[in-house]
């Protein structure tokens, strides 16, 4: 009976030293910080590990859809009535982002690459729309030429002649290619002549197909694990550079970000967005799930396109801040009136969506935002979305304006998507039961514990029980 006793108290003893274990352990995060650990150490640019091949030719795939927006009332805009859009799209283009030109720079710690792109039209996605569809809307080479001589008496006056004799005025019919890949302008021609180093021809993403828009420097992650993948370097130019004439290029499409693993709500992300020649952040507006994988999803505030205090610095030219919800980005597209915004003018002022008949905007359609699962850094979803515009005012040197009012026209905006393939989800979701397991184990050491201390008590009980029993059958006088 002493044995069972001892037996018994043994499991008590090993319920506690096993229940103390699992709670010093979960205080002590042992296992959290040893996956932490692991995963800071795989989450590297290096030659052979998954990483460094899915950030040198990624397996999901990524759409560029452009939707454009047609002008129904040239004749009543220049006569001063408001502008009439209609938005047709998308136009769907798959895009292919392979890393070249990879070198390894300061022990591994950087590397150069070079990020061409190539976009290759997707009809089945395009609900039905070509690229020969025409466009009506505003003719960007003349307004550009327009501004840029407005002051000039003479040479305006010329222009002007010109520009009547070939019927060129403030708007043009082109198709969506031209639109986008460039075509020769009758304008921009005569003007190549006399001065060479102005392009002859013009378009949105002119040469930017097949082509990269400039050596990157990206830190590998080697030194820290924060670092993997951050652009330092674009073009010969640092971070602080990035708003300048010479490292500008607008309208390309590109989207560069980096993100860590263990990535919490309280983070503030940065992104390189050449589209609009600077630096954006976004930050934690919720949580969601991708293909049953958790997420973060961030997002821009609405003030990286407030025009005033952070943003000042931004404005062209300097002091000339537009409204909050617009970005001046002429400086970027050889001086072209171009101004980015958010599709339909999302959390810009609302002066913007009531200038333009057709403008819906809504947060579903319209937001730029990025899911990105918190434990890897890996992003599962993405939408990037900018507007183009074209700002529009009466120039009385130039016939061709009309009576038009001065007002930003929407010409097409672009929704850049990512979503994470099948099997790149399957092997997150791995990774994540597996990081699942790990953490839990000093819960099931705890439930372990738990459960020995339930079966100490019960054997106590029934033990005790026993040993009532036994005193109970024993007679009251012994036999002398």
């Amino acid at each position: 009976m002493i044995k069972k006793f001892y037996f018994i108290y043994l499991i008590g003893i090993l319920s506690i030293a096993v229940l103390i274990t699992g709670i010093a352990l979960v205080l002590a995060q042992v296992f959290q910080n040893a996956l932490n650990s692991r995963i800071k150490r795989e989450i590297v640019l290096r030659n052979g590990t998954d990483a460094f091949e899915a950030w040198q030719n990624p397996p999901p795939p990524v759409y560029m859809q452009f939707y454009f927006f047609n002008l129904t009332n040239p004749a009543e805009v220049l006569q001063g009535e408001s502008p009439a859009v209609e938005q047709i799209g998308p136009y769907t283009y798959r895009e292919f982002r392979p890393m070249e030109n990879v070198h390894f720079l300061e022990n591994s710690t950087k590397i150069s690459a070079l990020n061409p792109k190539t976009y290759v039209f997707v009809p089945e996605m395009s609900e039905g729309h070509r690229e020969d569809d025409p466009i009506r809307t505003a003719n960007i080479p003349a307004l550009t030429v327009m501004e840029k001589f407005k002051t000039s008496s003479l040479i305006s006056n010329i222009i002007s002649s010109y520009m009547k004799s070939k019927n060129i005025g403030l708007f043009t019919t082109r198709t969506v290619h031209e639109l986008l890949w460039g075509y020769i302008d009758d304008l921009l021609s005569v003007i190549h002549k006399l001065r060479p180093e102005v392009e002859e021809s013009f378009g949105l993403f002119y040469k930017k197909n097949a082509t990269a828009d400039g050596e990157y420097v990206i830190l590998s992650g080697e030194e820290n694990y924060k670092d993997f993948a951050r652009i330092v370097e674009w073009n010969g130019q640092s971070s602080l550079q990035w708003w300048s004439t010479e490292t500008c290029n607008a309208i390309n499409g590109t989207n560069a970000a980096s993100f860590h693993p263990l990535i919490t709500k309280n983070e503030t992300l940065q992104i390189f967005a050449s589209d609009i020649c600077r630096s954006l952040y976004v930050t934690f507006e919720k949580e969601v799930y991708i293909k049953d994988l958790p997420a973060l999803r961030f997002v821009v505030p609405k003030e990286v396109f407030a025009n005033s205090t952070e943003n000042e610095g931004f404005c062209v030219p300097p002091g000339n801040c537009l409204p909050a919800g617009l970005l001046n980005v002429s400086v970027c597209k050889q001086d072209a009136p171009i101004i980015v915004s958010s599709p339909h003018f999302y959390q810009a002022e609302e002066q913007f969506v009531h200038d333009i008949h057709g403008m819906k905007p809504n947060k579903e359609e319209h937001e730029t935002f990025m899911d990105i699962n918190p434990l890897t850094g890996i992003l599962l979803r993405a939408a990037k979305r900018i507007q183009v515009n074209v700002f529009v005012e009466k120039i009385d040197v130039f016939s061709q304006t009309g009576n038009v009012k001065t007002v930003v026209l929407p010409v097409m905006y672009l929704n850049e998507s990512v979503l994470i393939d099948d099997g790149s989800a399957g092997k997150v979701g791995s990774v994540l039961q597996q990081a699942s397991v790990v953490i839990n184990i000093p819960f099931i050491i705890i439930a372990l514990g738990i459960l020995l201390g339930i079966v100490f008590l019960v054997l106590l009980c029934k033990c005790r029980v026993s040993e009532s029993s036994a005193a109970e059958r024993q007679p009251l006088l012994q036999p002398s």
